[in-house]
């Protein structure tokens, strides 16, 4: 037994070093395909966030035009406190979900980091960026800021800040699946499609998240880079992914449903469903923060008084994103100066130290 178990090592060694040689041949010749490909996909995603920029801003610039500055300002006026106190309160569970998603990310990554330095640079990265837009540019930049003096390589913090964004797809996936699933009929009177068709979308978002969820979880080379060096997290961090991504999706559509007017007639499960396939249209304009996109797909697909709609959306954008902003341009800089005066700190204690000797 002991001579078959010697027999069999070399060989199994061999095996999973040709099953690590194919999977880095594999990422290699998918980056080699975008690399060679880069002109034609930039300009084809330069193509494709021109023209829903340009139809949304058609759509959201003739319903601004109509409004009426008296009504507008009537909408503000009856939105209750205690839905603006609402809204305040699901804009932090969301933000509150949103660490979980570097949390998660850095447990893949097998880095430590106190969930105090965690906490700040995740809200920080993901307030600069849904204002800013361009995530990957602005999250990492803001997460390099504070992760790379805790010890993380710019490489480390690319690789966070893909499976964070991961995790937010796959989030706003589950919830258009059942959306379009199980809310067929009330989204078709929004899309005007038939009921049958949007069950057949539903389906295929599901069936798309079921064969990813098998397929990291089943794949023998599931912990080995797939493009560019990124190795996707496993089954269990992936259902982790699904759950919190749903938490933060709800959430902050929760943030916009509350501050609707009354009597809009749309269940909350069509509303998220609608909210998240408005947020992919304002992440595909490259728009920052999907502006006017995300605005002309919501007053296209809520309906009713465009005032009090557009008085909700206004809010909305002052609660989740203006003053998480501002929020977090103020925790940076007081980050930046409490570590400006440890090194100064520091430094003149070392002085000291040297100056006694």
């Amino acid at each position: 037994m002991l001579d078959e178990n010697r027999d069999r090592l070399p060989i199994d060694a061999a095996t999973e070093r040709t099953q690590q040689t194919k999977g880095a041949l594999r990422g290699a010749r998918i980056a080699l395909l975008i690399r060679q490909n880069r002109i034609f996909l930039h300009r084809l995603g330069l193509a494709a966030s021109l023209a829903i920029v340009s139809i949304s801003l058609f759509f959201f610039f003739r319903t601004i035009i109509r409004v009426d500055p008296h009504q507008l300002e009537g909408a503000f006026a009856a939105t209750g406190l205690d839905q603006i106190a609402l809204a305040f309160a699901l804009s932090a569970l969301s933000y509150l979900a949103l660490t979980g998603y570097d949390g998660l990310a850095l447990r893949h990554l097998h880095v430590k980091v106190p969930y105090k330095l965690t906490a700040l640079a995740s809200f920080t990265s993901y307030a600069v960026s849904f204002t800013l837009g361009f995530p990957l540019i602005t999250g990492g930049a803001v997460r390099y800021w504070i992760y790379g003096p805790a010890g993380l390589s710019a490489g480390k913090v690319a690789s966070l800040t893909a499976i964070a964004g991961i995790t937010f797809w796959l989030g706003m996936g589950l919830i258009v699946g059942i959306g379009f699933l199980f809310e067929a009929q009330a989204i078709g009177d929004i899309n005007h499609f038939h009921a049958l068709a949007n069950q057949l979308i539903g389906l295929g978002v599901i069936g798309a998240l079921v064969a990813y969820f098998i397929w990291v979880g089943v794949r023998k080379w599931r912990a080995k880079p797939v493009v560019f060096n990124l190795a996707l997290p496993g089954p269990v961090l992936t259902l982790g992914q699904m759950i919190l991504g749903v938490v933060d999706v709800c959430s902050a559509a929760g943030v916009l449903y509350v501050l609707l007017p009354h009597g809009h007639g749309l269940a909350f499960l069509t509303f998220c469903a609608l909210y998240s396939f408005a947020c992919m249209l304002g992440i595909a304009s490259n728009a920052p923060g999907g502006l006017g996109v995300f605005e002309a797909t919501m007053l296209k697909g809520v309906g009713g008084p465009s005032e009090s709609l557009l008085a909700s959306l206004l809010l909305f954008r002052a609660i989740y994103y203006l003053i998480p902003f501002i929020l977090a341009m103020a925790l940076l800089g007081a980050h930046e100066a409490a570590r400006r005066w440890r090194s100064l700190r520091e430094a003149m204690e070392a002085s000291g130290d040297v100056d006694e000797s």
